[in-house]
């Protein structure tokens, strides 16, 4: 596509129900349109933020070898709940920000999002729904949610669930934050940066293969050695609100689906889990793969890990996920 500019809307919600009883109030979704409707709102493809990402993040998918690059499809690209773009608990209204943020489900972030589309295209259809990481466990809630709506799916170093150990490696960053005695139990003055310098250093092991280190794939990244690598982790969760980090990491968390509601998934889809992840793993996605009708196992052979799927980040991995959007859209 020629519009690949960065853009930063806000769709208005109101009062949001969410499934924990609560709701949310003056909440908003940060999104972006790229492309044009067809006249039957059937070309529309929508790509949910990943974890500690925004939308922008996600533009690379759009970029130079994807199908979606012709201009065929529009393309809505949104933010999670939580994220810091979209109503969060550091920009939340008065009596809901920080530690009162009520807790956000990946249906409720379906539900924003299937407003935002009534409100853009009026009567519509997906023709895909995809996306990295938690990106690709809101392609899974969507299948699940709306089956009449989505044609296909095609999550990328993700699963539906968050299986035990992806919730004990979540656990884990989390508690590293929390050992903060700045963190105040989510009312800190100021941010608690210990806790979020380790945060990214311990997710920095996580994220990436014991390959991706041992044989300094980083250096594809621009940085010189480990501990540059673990710096800029270090800084990147600096810029990001703590309260943010864990709302949204308890979203990942609670995505419990059942194997029926898995079964129930109607569109077709292709899994793609990455062959080195550590957290969202082959098994795991195979067996999820294996409950869906009308659904592939593809493994995204990389040492890079979970990033991986990163958009943009490995030319190798991206040209494989860019096969399998291609095909999967030509079905």
């Amino acid at each position: 596509m020629t519009d690949m500019k960065r853009e930063k809307l806000f769709f208005e919600l109101g009062e949001l129900a969410l499934e924990s009883g609560a709701a949310l109030r003056q909440a908003r979704l940060c999104y972006q349109v790229v492309g044009q409707p067809n006249a039957t709102r059937d070309n529309i493809v929508l790509i949910p933020s990943y974890y500690g990402g925004s939308h922008w993040g996600s533009l690379p998918l759009l970029g130079a070898g994807s199908p979606l690059s012709g201009g065929d499809y529009c393309v809505v690209l949104t933010n999670l709940l939580g994220s810091g773009w979209s109503t969060s608990p550091s920009n939340a209204a008065e009596g809901q920000r920080g530690a009162d943020f009520p807790r956000v489900s990946l249906d409720d972030n379906v539900e924003a999002q299937r407003r935002l589309l009534d409100a853009l295209f009026g009567d519509w259809q997906l023709a895909l729904v995809c996306g990295w990481s938690m990106g690709g466990m809101q392609a899974f809630a969507w299948a699940m949610r709306h089956p009449e709506k989505v044609e296909r799916i095609l999550p990328f170093c993700a699963t539906a669930r968050c299986w035990p150990h992806n919730r004990v490696f979540l656990d884990g960053v989390a508690a590293a934050l929390r050992a903060d005695a700045a963190w105040q139990e989510g009312r800190y003055e100021a941010p608690p940066e210990r806790g979020l310098r380790a945060f990214g250093r311990v997710y920095a092991g996580w994220a990436y293969s014991q390959a991706f280190y041992r044989e300094a794939l980083y250096r594809q990244l621009g940085f010189a050695d480990v501990e540059a690598l673990l710096a800029f982790w270090e800084k990147d969760h600096l810029e990001q609100d703590a309260n943010d980090l864990l709302c949204v990491l308890d979203s990942w968390q609670s995505s419990q689906p059942s194997e029926p509601a898995l079964a129930a998934i109607r569109s077709r889809a292709i899994i793609m889990p990455s062959s080195s992840d550590l957290y969202f793993t082959v098994t795991d996605a195979r067996h999820e793969a294996s409950l869906i009708p009308a659904a592939e196992l593809r493994v995204l052979e990389s040492d890079w890990g979970h990033c991986a799927g990163g958009p943009g980040r490995e030319a190798q991995a991206m040209r494989q996920v860019f096969a399998a959007m291609d095909e999967l859209l030509r079905r």
